[in-house]
């Protein structure tokens, strides 16, 4: 019997990193941490709906969330905490779909006779582009509601004023923008859960693949819509 010595461990990668390494645990990445988001943006756009109960309200839950964990957390701690958590999530749910997607071109490196390929849906086609827009959503909008700096308003403490001036008739490239990414939004989610319950195993007969599908289907036109609510109520002078 071989005995296992330091020398030959030398260079043998850890169960962490050899997971990592694998389409499997690329996959598993991607599908926990698009439910971490999933979770996260449930929250958030039902705390974005707290603009239809007026101003003072608004300003109210979002000085409160920087008073959570207080006094174990100093002011606004814990927004900083989350955001962290957040970038964490974010850039490895895109590595991970990223060298996924850089391996899938590298195993048919000819192209499709079609444009798209007969047996996927659009939601999938377009979830890599999709994934770009939101991307670049992301960016721009923690330069604008969180540095305030692209912000048209952008006065600290003013989250009402600033979230209507965003969406204001004036600026309405900033509301057909912010569309578009929840567009976007709502064909990765349509596809991601659905395909996020297939990689951990929750899919295990046809009866539960309809089910998830269509719980994927709801998921993502509730969410898309209580988002784009907002614009559209500042853009039709509901919200001013």
């Amino acid at each position: 019997m071989a005995v296992e010595t330091a020398a030959t461990r030398v260079g043998r990668p850890s169960a962490v990193t050899a997971l990592w390494r694998s389409n499997i645990g690329k996959k598993a990445v991607m599908a926990t941490t698009g439910l971490l988001m999933l979770l996260f943006l449930i929250v958030h756009m039902l705390g974005n709906l707290k603009i239809f109960f007026g101003r003072t309200d608004f300003d109210a839950y979002a000085a409160w969330l920087r008073t959570i964990g207080h006094p174990i957390l100093h002011n606004a701690w814990y927004l900083w905490i989350q955001r962290f958590g957040l970038v964490v999530i974010v850039v490895l749910h895109a590595v991970s779909a990223y060298q996924l997607s850089k391996r899938d071109l590298q195993a048919r490196p000819a192209k499709y006779a079609h444009r798209l390929r007969p047996t996927a849906s659009y939601a999938t086609n377009t979830m890599r582009f999709g994934g770009i827009i939101l991307g670049l959503f992301i960016i721009y909008h923690i330069l604008d509601l969180t540095a305030l700096v692209a912000n048209p308003h952008g006065v600290e403490g003013k989250p009402y004023d600033n979230v209507v001036a965003d969406f204001s008739p004036s600026h309405w490239y900033i509301a057909v923008a912010y569309i578009v990414a929840m567009l976007a939004l709502c064909l990765h989610i349509a596809h991601g859960f659905w395909s996020a319950a297939r990689t951990l195993g929750a899919v295990s007969s046809a009866s539960k693949a309809t089910a998830y599908k269509a719980t994927a289907g709801v998921l993502a036109a509730v969410i898309t819509l209580g988002f784009l609510s907002v614009p559209i109520a500042v853009l039709a002078g509901l919200v001013r």
